[in-house]
Order: structure tokens, then C-alpha cells, then sequence
């Protein structure tokens, strides 16, 4: 008999569900406005009538499915079905779970940090499915990621990991939004990469780059646009995939994961990243050739990933 679960991506503007099955297949969708304003009690109701409009809209009962599992901003406490910090949701120990179950009729809910999470969907469901072990990197405003091993999330201490964008690379280097300086972050996010593209240009009026426009124009994208033509863009590629090596190189050494995932936009520029990023590496990584290789790979479930991994907490 088929098992179902319900998979939620809760995220400050909107609240994403839908219906999943063992195998990864959702069977329906939809997503309904977060409504932060209305306080933790207000959000939960929100999740739970999602829920139940799912359930409807799949022609299930609630009796069908196995449990209801969450992807959360913050800093998750997942034993304790608590989010113990959020800031774009302004929640601290809210026992959502606990909240959840009593507004379903006592189903089982389990939850996770949505970066944790969505490595997870790609571990069972997306471009990891084929193994066991692996370490995802997101590449965005910031750099999140999550850890798993043998095809159980490493969360950590009150499940508060991992922060994979908040290991230093470089002692005393760029400024971090988190205070810090120097963290992999501030070299390997979509707004280091935008940053030093900004950089390059003001340094070299006689870049190619300019024919963008002006700097408002630039996104991750320019620099690569550029590279092939342009010596200036040529070197912040470079430097990019240099310190981007350097962080993954590290995870691969700590964590011994069979792959690395790579999501983000940046990840659109396809094998003008990857490429270069591999061979560096390859060459870097401990022991070299002598031990087992990890190939970097493209996540695959892009906007799913985080509903996918919700509904695989329960699996």
C-alpha cells in the first residue's frame, strides 16, 4: 500500500506544501501567504488549513498519510519540535510541532532547518539520490548548506548545524554578515561574487564589463559573461572558484562525502563552473588521487528540494 506525507517549506513571505509519496512524486501542491504579522499561532493555523487543503485537493484523509514534516528557517531544535530562533519569522521557542499535531488531530510532525532539509530532499529525491553521503552547498545571498551521512542529516548540537558559509578561509578577510571576517560566505555567495565584479569594474574603467551598463546592471552573471573576453573578468572568476575550492575542499576532507551539491544561481553557469572547480578539487583534496573522489554535481530539485526534504523526515 502506498504511503503518503505531507512535505512543508515555510519561508517568510510564503508557506509551500504538498502531498508526496515514497518515491518522491508529488502528488499536489500549492503554497498560501506566511502571514508573519499574525504571530506563531497565526502562521501555524496557516500550515495547518494548507494542509488540510492539500489533503482535499488529493482526495486523502488525514488518517492516509504518515505525518506532516517542515523545512524552517533558524535554528532548529528537531528532537524537540522547537524553533528556537528565527529572525525573519520574529519566533523564539515556538513548539511548533506540539502545535501542529494538535491542530491535525494528533498527526506525527517532525521538523528541520530548511537548508538542512533541502539536502536532504536532494539526497533521497534529486541529483544525490544515488548516494548516501553527501555535503550540499547553496550559493545565494549568503551560503547555506546541509550535511548528510550514511542518509541521516548532521544537524548537531540541538540540531543548530551546520553553517557551512561560516568557516573562516581567510584569517582577517572580508567582512561577514555574521561578524566574523574572512568566512566562506563573504568569498563564495552570489553577493561576493557581485561584490568583487563591482570591484574589478571601478578598478578598470577600461573593462569590458562596462558594456553592461553600470553597476546597478551587474548580477552574478556578468563576470562569466565576460570572462572569455575580458582579462579583468577573467581574474574575479578565478579568484571565485579559488576560494570556492578552497571551502569545499575542506568539507570533503572533514566529512569524506561520496558528493558535493552545488544550488544556487551561480550554479547556472553550468560547466564554466564546474569544470574548474573539479580539477582544483581534485588536486587539493587530501591524499589526491591515492583516496576516493568527490564529484561535485548540480542540485537537481531546485524549488522542491525543500518540500521533497520535509516530507523525507518522516521516511
Amino acid at each position: 500500500m502506498e504511503k503518503y506525507y505531507i512535505g512543508i517549506d515555510l519561508g517568510g513571505t510564503f508557506i509551500k506544501g504538498g502531498i508526496v509519496n515514497e518515491h518522491g512524486d508529488i502528488l499536489v501542491s500549492d503554497k498560501t501567504p506566511t502571514e508573519v504579522e499574525k504571530g506563531a499561532q497565526g502562521v501555524a493555523a496557516n500550515i495547518a488549513n494548507l494542509a488540510k487543503a492539500l489533503l482535499e485537493k488529493a482526495n486523502l484523509e488525514l488518517s492516509a498519510v504518515e505525518g506532516l514534516g517542515i523545512g524552517s528557517p533558524g535554528m532548529i531544535d528537531s528532537n524537540g519540535g522547537n524553533v528556537v530562533y528565527a529572525n525573519n519569522l520574529g519566533w523564539e521557542n515556538f513548539r511548533i510541532c506540539d502545535e501542529l499535531s494538535r491542530l491535525l488531530g494528533g498527526i506525527k510532525v517532525k521538523i528541520g532547518n530548511d537548508a538542512n532539509v533541502a539536502a536532504l530532499g536532494e539526497v533521497r529525491f534529486g541529483a544525490a539520490r544515488n548516494y548516501s553521503s553527501a555535503v550540499m552547498i547553496t550559493l545565494g545571498t549568503g551560503v547555506g548548506g546541509g550535511i548528510v551521512i550514511d542518509g541521516k542529516l548532521v544537524e548537531g548540537n540541538m540540531g543548530a548545524g551546520a553553517e557551512l558559509g561560516h568557516m573562516v578561509i581567510v584569517r582577517g578577510g572580508e567582512q561577514c554578515s555574521c561578524g566574523r571576517k574572512g568566512c566562506f560566505e563573504a568569498y563564495s555567495s552570489a553577493t561576493a561574487l557581485i561584490r568583487d565584479t563591482k570591484r574589478a569594474m571601478e578598478a578598470h574603467p577600461d573593462s569590458k564589463m562596462w558594456e553592461c551598463g553600470s553597476l546597478d546592471m551587474v548580477c552574478g552573471k556578468t563576470v562569466f559573461d565576460y570572462a572569455p573576453v575580458d582579462i579583468y573578468a577573467k581574474e574575479v572568476v578565478d579568484s571565485y572558484i579559488e576560494h570556492l575550492a578552497c571551502g569545499l575542499v575542506n568539507y570533503a576532507n572533514v566529512f569524506r562525502p561520496e558528493v558535493i551539491l552545488l544550488g544556487g544561481g551561480v550554479c547556472a553557469q553550468g560547466d564554466n563552473l564546474i569544470v574548474p572547480l573539479q580539477k582544483l578539487v581534485d588536486k587539493e583534496l587530501y591524499a589526491g588521487d591515492k583516496g576516493p573522489r568527490v564529484p561535485i554535481l548540480i542540485a537537481e530539485l531546485e524549488n522542491s528540494a525543500g518540500l521533497l526534504g520535509a516530507a523525507a523526515l518522516l521516511m
